[in-house]
C-alpha cells in the first residue's frame, strides 16, 4: 500500500470531524478567549482553518520558513464570520488532499524542514511532517476549540465518541 493511500482516509476522517468542530464556531465571539495568554476563539478557529496549508507546503517545498528573517511573517487567518472560516477551510482541505493524493512513496520520505526566523524547527521525512504539523496539530487545536465552544455554550460535536450534546454518533 502506498503512503498516500495509508494517510488520505485518515486525513479524511480528521477533516471532517474538524469540519463539524468549526460549523460550531458562534458567530459574534471572535475576541472571546478563557484566559489573557490564550489565542482568541476567531484566531484559534481560523489557526485551524490554515492548518491543511501545511500539507501543501511540506509537499511542494524543500523548507518552509513561517518567520523568514527580512521577509514578512505568514499571514495569519482570524475568523470574521463563520461563512468565512468554512471557505478557507474547505479550500485548505481540497488543496491538502490533492497534494497528498499526488505524492509518491519516494517523496515523502525526502526529509522537510520547518523553520522560524532562519532556525530550523525541525528537519523529517514529508511524511512525518503531514502527521505532526498537520493531523496531530488540527487535532491538538480542535481539542482546545472544543473547550472553547463548552464554555461559550455551543454544542460540542460527537468527535472519537459521543459528546454531552451529542448522545450518539
Amino acid at each position: 500500500m502506498a503512503l498516500r493511500e495509508a494517510l488520505l482516509p485518515e486525513f479524511d476522517h480528521e477533516m471532517a470531524t474538524t469540519r463539524k468542530t468549526l460549523e460550531r464556531v458562534p458567530e459574534g465571539k471572535s475576541n472571546w478567549k478563557p484566559h489573557e495568554r490564550s489565542m482568541t476563539m476567531g484566531r484559534l478557529a481560523g489557526h485551524i482553518a490554515e492548518l491543511p496549508t501545511f500539507a501543501v507546503a511540506a509537499i511542494q517545498t524543500e523548507s518552509f520558513d513561517m518567520n523568514p528573517p527580512g521577509g514578512a511573517p505568514r499571514q495569519q487567518l482570524v475568523m470574521t464570520s463563520r461563512k468565512q472560516l468554512l471557505e478557507a477551510f474547505d479550500q485548505n482541505v481540497a488543496a491538502a488532499r490533492a497534494a497528498i493524493a499526488g505524492a509518491s512513496d519516494e517523496h515523502l520520505m525526502k526529509t522537510w524542514t520547518l523553520q522560524f526566523g532562519g532556525k530550523t524547527v525541525f528537519a523529517m521525512p514529508r511524511v512525518s511532517a503531514l502527521r505532526s504539523l498537520l493531523m496531530n496539530h488540527v487535532i491538538h487545536h480542535r481539542g482546545q476549540l472544543s473547550v472553547y465552544l463548552r464554555l461559550n455554550n455551543a454544542p460540542v460535536p460527537s468527535i472519537y465518541g459521543p459528546s454531552a450534546d451529542e448522545g450518539a454518533l
